[in-house]
């Protein structure tokens, strides 16, 4: 009787010091978990905005990125002081862009020191002609009714020209084609006016401000009827093409 009572007392005496033990654990976690949040001015409440802070970073280097529209040459769609949002992985798994796309891209060397937000008007190997009998633009073709977009009172190009799209280039245009410096103003110069895919940087799928102007940027149902190219194509400054424009006179590119 006296050997079970004390077996009994043993087993009772043991539970507190693993139940000690236990705790002792556990609150070595948890202050290890929340060192660096008790050594921040501020807390926990600093550690999450620094956490979401680096995410916001990350993704826009390399998902997505807002550029502020500065000037009216992609109007009536994109109006200045307007954010868009750039999808930067859209062309980065063996996607291109294509006819349509509203794209922004780095203008240097081609352009100016700057990024630029414009509308593909032709891809590599196509044959773009401004203007066929009726003043629309052509491309392999094909007239390509612009009116959707385009701003009203414009015509689709007061520059004539005939260019064919160098493979691994992009023939753009601002959709304000009277306040626009495009592709048609750099037709003389090094380049064509042409875009190499490597300077995109993305594709612009949706005005995030201001709210009121919230929509998707879908892709022009015009250029989808396009036929593709049916042969290799020729470099640009083998064609003759119209002399380089001195453009308008309002900065042109996006601020990211």
């Amino acid at each position: 009787m006296d050997a079970e009572a004390q077996h009994t007392e043993r087993d009772r005496s043991s539970h507190p010091a693993g139940s000690e033990e236990i705790s002792d654990t556990e609150g070595t976690e948890e202050r290890s978990r929340f060192a660096l949040a008790d050594r921040l001015p501020g807390g926990r409440i600093t550690l999450t905005v620094l956490f979401c802070l680096f995410f916001l970073l990350l993704l826009s280097r390399f998902v997505i990125q807002p550029f502020q529209i500065p000037s009216g040459s992609m109007e009536p769609g994109l109006r200045i002081g307007d954010r868009v949002l750039v999808n930067k992985l859209a062309y980065r798994f063996g996607a291109e862009p294509r006819r349509g796309d509203v794209v922004v891209f780095d203008g240097t060397g081609y352009f100016g020191d700057a990024d630029y937000i414009k509308r593909v008007v032709g891809v590599g190997g196509d044959h773009v002609v401004c203007c066929d009998r009726q003043g629309r633009i052509e491309v392999n073709g094909r007239s390509v009714d612009e009116s959707t977009f385009l701003f009203p009172g414009d015509k689709p190009s007061e520059v004539s020209f005939d260019v064919a799209v160098p493979d691994g280039t992009l023939f753009v245009l601002g959709d304000h084609r009277g306040d626009s410096s495009d592709s048609r103003d750099h037709l003389g110069s090094p380049g064509g006016g042409m875009i190499p895919l490597d300077d995109v940087i993305g594709r612009a799928d949706w005005i995030a401000w201001p709210l009121g102007h919230w929509t998707r940027l879908g892709r022009a149902d015009g250029y989808a009827r396009v036929p593709a190219a049916t042969g290799p194509s020729t470099p640009a400054a083998s064609r003759p093409s119209a002399p380089a424009s001195s453009g308008p006179s309002t900065a042109d590119g996006v601020h990211g």
